[in-house]
């Protein structure tokens, strides 16, 4: 059974709609319940939030008609139990759905989430589910906020979350969609109305910007008596001296775009140190496209841009994924794992655990070897489709397998700079740095103004 409370009430079982001819109280009564599930609500905080205050004499043998009501529908859907506890009810726990139970987790995963996509992604399921404000049709401007008003306050910081992140990925056009309506209606949000203001400037509406901050202005001073605070007046003062650092978000540093994904730039010269460089590279803050490594569908098409899958396969491996995602999770798990162990490898020859794994790995991927003509008709070694899901693992095993058996092993330099680490192949044993010039030059100029 499914109950939506983010917004009309509504229930289901098997797809049909049930409780649609009780009362506009019961359905409150037992909305209630529904939000404190698993712990017991007295009676007199029933009377107090059906009639706010304002209950007759008949209220308390009114609230327990419509529990005998309320038993008697979910009955016949095969709903929860409303069980009598002392002066009060109990809804049980479990065997059902509930739009407001399935958000707050969803809300806390974006919120924890590192990776951009991923965290708009989990915004947007969570933001999904509110389909107006809580219990649209069963309850009043007050009774909402006395029962849903941390559940508004978490929407309202998922709405934050997803509007900042956007802006860091360059989708102002999306965020001035989402927020016109929003940064209106909250003026105290200041975070969504920075986040509107942002997205405007960037969107060469400088004087829109302008204009939404006055408004608010004028909207917190005549509903709060207080100012716009320090942050939201320093962004007022950049948009209005048209600060160049507005103009747009940070990009992912040294990262190419396929498939809608953000994968390293390839530096090293060979595909095996190309998937460490990520795990050893990019210190410092964590930013947009850093770590590439976020999902199975990033691993796939990694390993198609690094022709170590075919195009059509990459394509069948996602939408496998998509049907198996809890095998695809596994895999994803056995590949970062891999990338640790052959990172440990490459930089210590010692580290004689490091080779075991890698080896282990490397041994499956040759049982799952085929020897293949290409359209040019040169002959090589591919992993067989029949390993599934750990195809872009095992030929990225295959191919770290082919370094270690080879003298470039020997060749194998990791850059100096403590915000890269990359690893890179030195074969005349010149370069010290990896390949973006960036890193040397960024260390040489410190050094410079160090002896100066």
């Amino acid at each position: 059974m499914k109950f939506k409370l983010l917004g009309p009430f509504e229930a289901h079982h098997e797809g049909r709609r049930l409780l649609t001819d009780c009362r506009r109280q019961e359905r409150c009564l037992l909305s209630i319940l529904l939000l404190d599930a698993g712990h017991a609500v007295t009676t007199d905080r029933l009377i107090d939030l059906l009639w706010d205050r304002e209950a007759n004499a008949s209220a308390r043998g009114t609230v327990h008609t419509y529990i005998g009501r309320l038993r008697a529908a979910l009955r016949t859907g095969l709903g929860p139990r409303i069980e009598t506890r002392h002066d009060g009810y109990l809804l049980e726990a479990g065997g059902y759905e509930v739009d407001a139970q399935d958000f707050v987790p969803l809300a806390r995963a974006a919120a924890d989430a590192t990776d951009p996509a991923e965290r708009i992604r989990l915004c947007d399921r969570a933001l999904a589910l509110w389909r107006g404000p809580l219990l649209a049709d069963v309850a009043g401007a007050r009774l909402r906020e006395r029962l849903g008003g941390r559940l508004d306050a978490l929407r309202l910081s998922t709405v934050e979350l997803r509007a900042e992140t956007q802006l860091s990925m360059g989708l102002h056009d999306q965020v001035v969609a989402d927020l016109t309506v929003l940064a209106d209606e909250h003026p105290e949000r200041e975070r969504i109305v920075a986040a509107q203001m942002t997205a405007l400037y960037r969107g060469d509406r400088a004087a829109e910007a302008v204009r939404l901050y006055r408004v608010t202005r004028h909207a917190l001073s005549e509903r709060l008596g207080v100012e716009p605070g320090p942050d939201l007046t320093a962004l007022h003062q950049r948009v209005l001296r048209r600060d160049p650092a507005l103009d747009r978000p940070p990009a992912p540093l040294y990262a190419v775009r396929v498939r809608d994904h953000w994968l390293p730039w390839n530096t090293s010269g060979h595909p095996a140190l190309e998937f460490c460089n990520t795990y050893a590279g990019w210190g410092g803050p964590r930013l947009p496209g850093s770590e590439w490594l976020r999902d199975y569908a990033a691993l796939a098409v990694w390993a198609g841009h690094l022709d170590l899958a075919e195009d059509h396969v990459v394509t069948r491996l996602i939408t496998r994924a998509r049907h198996a995602p809890g095998e695809a999770a596994a895999v994803l798990a056995e590949a970062r794992d891999f990338r640790a162990r052959l990172y440990a490898c490459l930089t210590d020859p010692a580290d004689t655990g490091a080779f075991k794994a890698v080896a282990d790995v490397a041994e499956a991927a040759a049982k799952s070897s085929v020897f293949t003509r290409g359209g040019d008709g040169l002959g090589r070694w591919r992993i067989s489709p029949s390993a599934g899901l750990r195809l872009p693992l095992y030929a990225t095993a295959r191919s770290a397998a082919d370094l270690l058996t080879d003298p470039r092993r020997f060749v194998v330099r990791g850059c100096p700079n403590e915000e890269c680490g990359w690893l890179f192949l030195d074969g005349g044993g010149r370069r010290r740095w990896c390949s973006l010039a960036t890193c040397g030059a960024s260390r040489q100029l410190r050094d410079g103004c160090a002896a100066g």
